[in-house]
């Protein structure tokens, strides 16, 4: 038996091991949420160039919101059955494609085909969801809500890395070509995502401690359970939120004065305040619950938001919003797929977050398509953020009655 220890250790290259598939996967993450994250710096200089109203760019990111919502669940489950890796590698040829065609076509169909459906796609194909389902495979369960967090601030400090690149970009050499560049970049998830092969023979088989169940039943079974209804409610206030934030902000701070520089640091500083807000998530899910938290943390949005919108729009206010927002960004995502860990476990855990997630990019269509929508109506911004903030208090509300514990049909008998 020793023997065999020795051999199968030997077996299994540096880069297989749990520290380097971690890292990978953080890799990955920063890639694919960076990228996307910059969007919203084209919103003007598109609608410009093309002479195009707002609501054509903001329809193509809407879209690609929802397609990213719509393809997660199909993600999941091709990640559940054939491992991560792959899907992973086919996610960063849809996102290169598609970033590719915004940057060359002038054709709003042709656009929202690209930016929306192509984008849309490659996002959900190599989103730090199909990441979290491998990591949470790959660490103890004490560990997993800390793993989840460590994926998700890796995202944010993609966002606080590719930010000021592409603005500056756009200042040196124009949006289209800040564009292909960064369409390019997406390509590096490739290489990325190889050590996460090693997943790749391991399908959906049967956890210990989990009942064997079929996919097909688990879905049923899940969305017969009240806290993951409740759960996937919730997660559409936060696409809504942070979709709108992300497209609509610095347009937003530039009709305030605010340059188009400190327009790009203050998402960059959404992103560094997020890595910690996001990492701090996966160290108190693990130790001291995910409900409570959750529930504050759409609470303590709508106050920040209240408070941005009422108060004058200096460079000041902007980098102090940006920051508290940051902290509150994207921790409500180690909470939620550690909510869905709780009740379901892990073998199925791609799938099931995949749909809770679908709600958050509806979500997410609505809060980027209604912001480009009632701006050209009425020409502010105003509607949307106030309807963020209803929102953010409904979101409070209804991740209370949450119950924190097995499904009892997902538990082994």
């Amino acid at each position: 038996m020793a023997m065999a220890t020795s051999n199968n250790t030997k077996a299994l290259p540096w880069y297989y091991l749990p520290t380097i598939v971690l890292v990978a996967g953080c890799l990955v993450a920063i890639t694919n949420f960076g990228v996307r994250s910059t969007f919203g710096q084209f919103t003007v200089p598109i609608s410009e160039a093309n002479i195009w109203p707002r609501e054509i760019y903001s329809f193509a990111m809407a879209l690609q919101n929802l397609l990213w919502g719509i393809a997660t669940p199909l993600a999941g489950a091709l990640a559940d059955r054939y491992g991560s890796a792959r899907v992973l590698m086919a996610g960063a040829l849809f996102y290169c494609a598609g970033t590719l065609i915004m940057a060359f076509t002038g054709n709003p169909l042709v656009f929202h085909f690209g930016g929306g459906i192509l984008v849309g796609i490659g996002i959900a194909l190599s989103s730090f969801g199909i990441v979290m389902a491998a990591l949470g495979r790959i660490v103890p369960p004490e560990k997993r809500s800390w793993a989840f967090g460590l994926a998700t601030a890796s995202g944010s400090l993609g966002q606080f890395i590719f930010n000021p690149i592409a603005a500056g970009l756009i200042s040196a050499y124009g949006w289209q070509q800040a564009l292909i560049i960064l369409a390019f970049s997406t390509l590096i998830i490739i290489p990325f995502a190889m050590p996460l092969m090693v997943q790749n023979s391991s399908g959906s088989s049967k956890v210990a401690g989990e009942t064997d169940l079929s996919m097909r039943e688990a879905i049923a079974k899940a969305f017969g359970h009240r806290s993951y209804n409740l759960l996937v409610a919730g997660f559409f206030v936060c696409g809504f939120q942070i979709a709108f934030v992300t497209v609509h902000l610095p347009p937003y701070l530039a009709e305030h004065g605010i340059s188009r520089e400190m327009a790009g640091l203050a998402m960059a500083l959404i992103g560094l305040f997020n890595v910690i807000g996001a990492y701090s998530a996966g160290i108190i899910g693990g130790k001291r619950g995910k409900r409570i938290p959750l529930s504050l943390i759409y609470l303590l949005r709508s106050i920040a938001v209240t408070a941005f919108i009422l108060l004058p729009i200096t460079p000041l206010t902007t980098v102090i919003f940006a920051s508290v927002l940051g902290l509150l960004w994207l921790s409500t995502v180690p909470f939620t797929m550690g909510l869905v860990t709780v009740m379901f476990g892990t073998r199925y855990m791609a799938t099931l977050y995949g749909f809770a997630f679908l709600s958050h990019q509806i979500g997410s269509f609505l809060g980027v398509w209604l912001g480009g929508r009632l701006y050209d109506q009425f020409g502010s911004y105003d509607p949307v953020w106030w309807m963020g903030v209803a929102l953010g208090v409904f979101a409070f509300l209804v991740h209370l009655p949450i119950r924190e514990k097995p499904a009892e049909s997902f538990a082994a008998a």
